[in-house]
């Protein structure tokens, strides 16, 4: 774009974040630059650049269409459904048609046998129905208990899937304000470099002032290219997750509204994780299933019944000793009863296998509720320090802005001197950097509290969304 820096100079989805992060900032105390990019961004905005703002609700649909740890999630579901429902053959009757013909031809020393040609065709219904299989229906409770288990973990890549998301949404939100930051302190040191150059040529300030202006100016070219490196990496990296090129998030109206955390008890959330977190529901059906298992193994000591039946008919040219055609249809109906008396002790052995394999399934439930608890604590606390480091921040900012204020002023009637001026201007942008950083954080930290959990779902991107600029 003409008349604009190099460093500016990007790609269309750089150029239109770099844009919202200005418009949300503009109008701050501290902020000239940002004040005089207004006008930049407004013709980023309208300078043919295809790309338009997501907000993280519209991003999370497409990410929730496109990306390939969900997709394959949900089609383990689908399987682990389609597993579940193969149970049901165990104790449902199963039936079966049978059909042969033949055609023979008979040749014999015997004059009676000789030349003998006939064909047979025969048709066989049979039904089987069974009545006492303790193991089948042990089988069929385990069916069961699998999907439960599917949902619980299609519920925590969804959960997952809400994480990842939000995390790379202010990932991208983070990069850009810490690019406008640096490119604000930039002309800021760029300004107080140009006075350093003029006190010195005026012979009010010594040389020492403008190369300390120069070396500052210098480390912030080197910063601002690694800040709009890594806001096109964190950007790229949004595009991979919702499947688009050239994402653009919508960034934080100010100010921003942080809600505490309700309840603010912690050992309540934990008595909720231990209600709703998919790791435990899966951990405690996989313990279930391993006492189903106990009982299919048991089962091989007890005897089996079942209800047999089967109708067939044939229709016979002849035979080997009849000449005429005939046909014949039977019908057959009983119970067939086993018992098994010895296996070789392969039931004995397989009762103690499954036995030890439902007491490592306990192990590992109990496991998972002690990290699932200490992850719930982990999130609380992670939430609770980042909303009081926001309010620490908030201040800080405010002091920075005093304090830089107070040595403009101070440089101006020479009881301050150019150094202290640099390096109150990089403390006001990297607090301000820093307190952005914060309340995404937070936000992020509440959704993976709720995950820790095991209660986030997609209503909670709302509040978020509602945040967001429009």
């Amino acid at each position: 774009m003409p008349g604009l820096p190099k460093s500016t100079q990007a790609s269309p989805v750089i150029k239109f974040s770099e844009g919202l992060s200005m418009f949300r900032t503009q109008g701050r105390p501290g902020f000239p630059f940002l004040r005089k990019c207004v006008p930049i961004s407004i013709a980023l905005w309208g300078a043919g650049c295809s790309v338009q703002a997501q907000s993280l609700v519209d991003l999370y649909n497409a990410a929730r269409s496109y990306d390939a740890t969900y997709q394959s999630a949900k089609s383990q579901y689908d399987a682990t459904i389609a597993k579940g429902d193969q149970s049901l053959a165990g104790i449902y009757p199963t039936a079966n048609l049978g059909a042969a013909a033949s055609q023979t031809n008979q040749d014999s020393s015997l004059a009676t046998l000789a030349g003998r040609n006939y064909n047979t065709q025969s048709a066989t219904v049979s039904v089987s129905q069974p009545i006492y299989r303790p193991a089948n229906w042990a089988t069929y409770e385990q069916g069961k208990k699998q999907i439960e288990v599917a949902q619980a973990q299609l519920t925590a890549a969804e959960q997952d899937l809400i994480v990842r998301l939000s995390q790379a949404y202010f990932d991208v939100l983070t990069a850009a304000d810490t690019l406008a930051s640096v490119r604000s302190l930039k002309t800021a040191t760029a300004e107080q470099l140009a006075s350093a150059k003029r006190n010195f040529e005026v012979g009010t300030a010594t040389i020492v002032d403008t190369r300390d202006a120069q070396a500052k100016y210098d480390l912030v070219i080197a910063q601002e290219l690694a800040a709009d490196n890594d806001l096109r990496v964190k950007s790229l990296a949004l595009d991979q997750l919702v499947g688009r090129s050239g994402t653009a998030p919508k960034p934080l109206l100010a100010p921003v509204v942080l809600s505490n955390l309700l309840p603010d008890d912690v050992e309540q959330w934990v008595r909720d994780s231990e209600d709703n977190s998919p790791a435990i529901k899966q951990l405690a059906t996989a313990l279930a299933v391993a006492k189903l298992e106990t009982q299919k193994a048991e089962a091989g000591h007890k005897p089996t019944l079942d209800l047999t039946g089967s109708y067939s008919t044939s229709n016979n040219g002849g035979s080997a000793t009849v000449t005429s055609n005939y046909s014949l249809n039977s019908g057959t109906i009983g119970l067939s009863f086993n018992l098994p008396l010895f296996a070789g002790y392969s039931i004995q052995n397989r009762v103690k296998e499954t036995l030890a394999l439902e007491d490592k399934a306990q192990s590992d439930l109990e496991a998972t509720r002690r990290s699932t608890a200490q992850a719930t604590r982990t999130a609380f606390f992670g939430v609770k320090s980042g909303l009081s480091q926001v309010k620490a921040y908030e201040a800080a900012e405010a002091s920075s802005q005093s304090a830089l204020d107070s040595n403009k002023l101070g440089y101006q009637v020479g009881v301050k001197i150019n150094i202290d001026v640099l390096n109150s201007q990089s403390q006001l942008y990297d607090t301000k950097a820093k307190l952005a950083k914060a309340r995404y954080d937070v936000l992020v930290g509440g959704l993976k509290l709720r995950q820790a959990v095991g209660t986030l779902n997609a209503a909670h991107l709302q509040p978020i969304n509602a945040q967001l600029s429009p």
